[in-house]
């Protein structure tokens, strides 16, 4: 086959939609992905305005629309369930053209995954190194237990928080660090409707987030120190939030046990000097990993790759100045993106004092609902690139 050649490492949410950016480009596209079946691990996400764009940029607007939930109205809340601030869904669609979408990680994947050239994604593949020059890049990896090697005219390192790309090519940058907070999560099936909404109690905080077809995605966070498991997960969310609000309890009873997820959350604290080596691109998780608070994580990955599939559409022999392009213009967005979303957690989730909690609730009642808006809206008010832009 002929056409520029690009090796994305890692099938995940990022790496299958800058593979789908590409193809759409005119690249011939193969993403390695260590896992042996193609699959995403998580419950739920929230798609904000500026990823549901750039989805209708790689032409999925429609389905992830059919197979999502529009959010329904919600905000934030207090552990016995007073409303601190309210979000009008239809306030938000008249400020950003569109609602959020609350949408199971799997249904994306397999969107995507559906719709790249067959043979595109090559699972059981476990890259061992990249090496990139001047004129094209080479990428080392293992399948069957063989090893074998890859050139490509670029290849995306698109395989998450510890990255192996990452690791290889920026020895320099320090691994993902521990953000104070440890979460649960699960997708559970709940017919009845509920707001798209958090609640916060003294270094804890709690969302549920409707997915369409029955079902519900929640989660729970904690400040807790790092590394901790429990016997059973379940009774553990419980302890913590089984005295919260209607309906927590609720969903915590529906919950099968084996359907709860913990992981500690992690963040890239040092900010990465560059997202490109040679004719190597970072995106996503390997690029700025983000704790969850301002639900930016996917949504940021979703926007890298629709602009450096836009800024690839030159083909090989432009990689060098479109990736100069794709640096400009993702890292300051990304990476303040991220020093907010940490912001946003210290001053959120993991607040405990009780005076300083007290003031955060009273300015939150106080802000009117229209600024809480705007202010939430900022991060979400992006459009995608045209093809070729620098």
């Amino acid at each position: 086959m002929g056409g520029p050649h690009a090796v994305v490492v890692g099938g995940g949410i990022g790496g299958l939609a800058a593979a789908l950016a590409l193809h759409r480009g005119g690249w011939r596209v193969t993403v390695c992905e260590r896992a042996a079946e193609p699959r995403e691990v998580g419950a739920g996400l929230t798609l904000m305005a500026n990823a549901l764009r750039g989805l209708d940029a790689l032409g999925l607007g429609p389905a992830v629309r059919r197979d999502g939930h529009a959010e329904t109205p919600g905000g934030i809340r207090t552990s016995t369930g007073r409303w601190l601030s309210r979000v009008d869904g239809a306030q938000m669609t008249r400020l950003l053209g569109t609602t959020a979408l609350g949408v199971h990680r799997t249904t994306l994947h397999r969107l995507l995954r559906e719709a790249l050239p067959p043979g595109a994604l090559h699972t059981s593949t476990e890259v061992l190194d990249v090496v990139t020059g001047p004129a094209d890049a080479e990428v080392r990896y293992r399948r069957d237990g063989a090893p074998q090697t890859l050139r490509a005219d670029l290849v995306v390192g698109a395989d998450g928080l510890n990255s192996a790309v990452r690791a290889r090519l920026w020895p320099q940058s320090p691994p993902p660090a521990y953000a104070g907070s440890t979460a649960w999560r699960a997708a559970i099936e709940w017919p009845a409707p509920l707001p798209a909404a958090i609640s916060w109690g003294p270094g804890a905080e709690f969302g549920m987030v409707p997915l369409g077809d029955g079902q519900v995605y929640w989660y729970g966070a904690v400040n807790a120190p790092p590394g901790g498991h429990a016997a059973d997960e379940l009774v553990a969310v419980r302890e913590h939030f089984g005295g919260w609000h209607d309906p927590i309890p609720a969903l915590l009873a529906a919950t099968p046990p084996g359907a709860v997820l913990r992981n500690d959350i992690l963040h890239l604290a040092t900010p990465l000097p560059s997202y490109v080596r040679g004719r190597v691109a970072l995106l996503g998780d390997a690029a700025h990993a983000m704790t969850p608070n301002l639900g930016q994580g996917a949504c940021q990955a979703i926007e890298d790759a629709v602009v450096l599939g836009a800024v690839c559409a030159g083909g090989a022999d432009g990689v060098p100045a479109a990736l100069a392009a794709y640096d400009r213009q993702r890292r300051p967005r990304s990476q303040a993106i991220a020093r907010a979303a940490h912001r946003t957690g210290r001053y959120g989730q993991q607040l405990r004092n009780p005076l300083a909690v007290a003031a955060r609730d009273t300015l939150l009642r106080l802000t009117p609902a229209r600024a809480a808006l705007r202010g939430m809206a900022r991060y979400a008010d992006w459009q995608p690139p045209i093809a070729g832009q620098g």
